[in-house]
């Protein structure tokens, strides 16, 4: 087993020396706005384009965390560029960013490995999990991380992954996160349109209406899987609402709202359990 999986995105998906990382991070959460949460947190969906384009959206899932101490932060994530099986994990030791290396939880792991077939991929290039990594470093600091690189297509698949994480997650010491960018389309009022029936399911609760939209083979968010895998956890450890923080596009953050311009939708959402009496809000 190697000890680190060095990023291979440093420098170009996000800034590369370590202070301007910082600095960029920082600048972002500070100027996120979040809503006061009553309830008890269970897990983020956060985008995982460029800094540039999500990292403001992003922000807003972060702050909700922000200055709080999990031990263990799990991230279920899409492969890009590889089939990798339904679950794939890094065989090392920690991952790298210019903020530091993040340790991997192998004990969990190798829990996780009895309930469901996890298999282990070599040197990567993906970036769905590596870009929720700064953001974790600046905002909670030090936790040990459970990589969960998914080819899951099909709604058994994410339930099984759902439910296996539900066995072992522990919400008083722990983080899920769905990392997802939404819609992928040339024609941003599309994604807006589209974005909004997910959005919709999702804020209902809707897993099943979600389900439905994301074995759609005409849905385009990369992580849709990942993020019904973090609906089953969520619900099978008593979750009973999930909060939109923020939502935009490509085109409004680039300022190209053109017919044609290839756009993609980003989400900030927290997935919460209300106790009986709890103020929603």
């Amino acid at each position: 087993m190697e000890s680190v999986r060095p990023s291979p995105i440093a420098g170009t998906w996000y800034p590369g020396h370590p202070e301007m990382l910082r600095h960029t991070v920082r600048s972002l959460l500070d100027e996120a706005r979040v809503p006061v949460i009553r309830g008890e947190l269970l897990g983020l969906i956060s985008p995982h384009a460029g800094i540039q384009y999500s990292g403001a959206t992003a922000a807003h899932a972060y702050k909700l965390v922000e200055g709080r101490a999990f031990e263990r932060v799990i991230i279920l994530g899409p492969s890009h560029f590889a089939y990798v099986g339904n679950v794939a994990t890094t065989p090392v030791q920690a991952w790298e960013t210019p903020l530091g290396q993040v340790p991997l939880d192998w004990e969990f792991l190798q829990k996780l490995s009895e309930h469901i077939t996890i298999y282990q991929v070599g040197r990567d290039r993906e970036h769905s999990i590596e870009m929720q990594l700064p953001f974790l470093q600046v905002a909670i600091g030090e936790f040990r991380l459970v990589p969960l690189l998914m080819s899951a297509y099909t709604t058994e698949a994410a339930q099984a992954v759902g439910r296996a994480l539900a066995k072992l997650v522990n919400p008083k010491t722990d983080l899920l996160i769905a990392s997802t960018d939404l819609s992928h389309l040339n024609d941003y009022r599309e994604v807006e349109q589209r974005d909004a029936e997910m959005i919709t399911a999702l804020t209902a609760f809707d897993i099943e209406g979600f389900a439905r939209i994301a074995e759609d083979p005409s849905c385009t968010s990369c992580g849709r899987f990942p993020v019904l895998s973090l609906l089953y956890a969520a619900k099978a450890l008593g979750a009973t609402d999930l909060l939109k923080l923020h939502y935009t596009h490509s085109g409004e953050v680039t300022g190209q709202l053109v017919v044609g311009q290839y756009t993609v939708g980003y989400l900030a959402a927290a997935i919460v359990r209300y106790a009986t009496g709890d103020l929603r809000g």
